[in-house]
């Protein structure tokens, strides 16, 4: 399991302040993966969130990914650590290879219900059609280019280690 830094070009000297979470690269049955989008920003994602006090990162992606999508998931390994320094930020993300057990309910934010967060199945190539585009958002949409860059970074590292 590797650990990548990813640089923002507008991150400063040094940062002060960190952001640790953890996100759940979900694949069923069928080769799909489970992805969050935001309908109102027409943003897609991994789905995963920021650990809470006391919380192990495989907990926080099981909780996430319930409050999320609704799903009830089982983390089977660690694929990959993100660091990415974005302003005065660095954000530690650890992504899961995780199996699907159970729906339940979702339950969003405020914020996540206005974003329209709805859980999409789509193909895995689909996934990497989708963040592949990263670097045309540099222009107009630097935090859609960053989300993308890092799913993109994290779904790769997941089909280099599965060959």
């Amino acid at each position: 399991m590797r650990t990548i830094d990813i640089l923002g070009d507008n991150r400063f000297d040094a940062y002060t302040k960190t952001r640790e979470g953890s996100r759940g690269i979900v694949i069923d049955g069928q080769n799909r993966i489970l992805l969050s989008w935001e309908r109102n920003t027409d943003i897609w994602m991994i789905p995963g969130g920021g650990l809470e006090d006391g919380e192990t990162k495989e907990a926080c992606c099981v909780r996430e990914l319930r409050e999320e999508t609704g799903w009830t998931v089982q983390p089977l390994q660690q694929v990959v650590t993100l660091h990415e320094y974005y302003e005065e930020y660095r954000y530690i993300t650890h992504f899961f290879l995780c199996r699907p057990i159970a729906l339940g309910e979702q339950s969003l934010t405020d914020a996540e219900k206005r974003r329209g967060l709805t859980p999409t199945w789509v193909t895995v190539p689909q996934a990497l059609g989708i963040f592949s585009r990263h670097a045309e958002y540099a222009e107009d949409n630097e935090e859609k280019r960053g989300i993308y860059l890092r799913e993109y970074t994290a779904l790769k590292e997941w089909l280099s280690e599965k060959d």
